[in-house]
């Protein structure tokens, strides 16, 4: 299924106008939700990697990176795009090759809707991550479900595939596999496919961040320790040095 030709039509779909804008809404969408996330000396593992795009914007936002996918093509996609930037494995979701809290956090996105156990899935993350998960599903509450898989036309042959995951679900598979963990969502891109441009009325309608999880894609986050994972600097109070 994710051959070379898949990686190159996942990469082909973000250069088109509705990918192009949808990507940089999931991207505004990952920043504010890691926005408490500490970063210097940070280490993130992104499970299933794909080719890399997202783990991009992490290293780019100062992580120190490493990625992890079950499809070579993927991965080789992945090393073209960060070189050296990035530490990269093959591998399994179910069967992580790393050891116990070996990163600060980890990052899965749209990955448990193709996993045959995503509960177990969830807890290998949390058994290498020591502070916090970020979890990314397409949403089934969602118009773009509606217009890719409740349509017997659709052409989207992999993401009808796919377990499209309501946010209930995503909370209870939480709770049954982690426990009572605190964390928050929010969404974005509520409209349907076709309005997902820059061009007014749709810019408005899909570029807000919400905080109910109506949108195409959802992000969760899962704080493994009980308490927020960063404390703040309280630099509005800091005073300017005078030489």
């Amino acid at each position: 299924m994710w051959d070379r030709e898949t990686a190159r039509r996942y990469d082909a779909w973000f250069q088109t106008p509705s990918g192009h804008f949808a990507l940089k809404q999931e991207i505004r969408l990952l920043e504010h939700m890691t926005a408490d996330w500490p970063r210097r000396g940070q280490r993130l593992l992104e499970i299933g990697c794909g080719t890399g795009v997202f783990l991009e914007v992490m290293h780019r936002a100062g992580f120190d990176i490493t990625g992890l996918d079950a499809a070579p093509a993927m991965l080789e996609a992945a090393r073209a795009r960060l070189g050296q930037a990035a530490d990269l494995h093959l591998g399994q979701a179910e069967h992580l090759p790393f050891e116990d809290k070996e990163f600060d956090f980890c990052v899965l996105l749209t990955v448990l809707e193709f996993c045959a156990d995503p509960g177990l899935v969830l807890r290998e993350a949390a058994r290498v991550a020591r502070k916090a998960i970020l979890v990314g599903f397409l949403n089934r509450c969602s118009l773009y479900w509606l217009e890719t898989c409740a349509q017997p036309e659709s052409k989207a042959h992999s993401l009808r595939r796919a377990h499209w995951f309501s946010p209930r679900e995503v909370r209870r598979l939480i709770r049954d596999n982690l426990g009572t963990r605190p964390g928050r969502i929010h969404s974005i891109l509520p409209g349907p496919r076709a309005t997902w441009r820059e061009s007014l009325p749709w810019r408005l309608l899909n570029t807000p961040l919400l905080a109910c999880p109506v949108g195409a894609i959802c992000v969760r986050t899962i704080s493994l320790t009980n308490e927020p994972v960063m404390t703040r600097l309280p630099s509005f109070k800091a005073k300017t040095c005078v030489g």
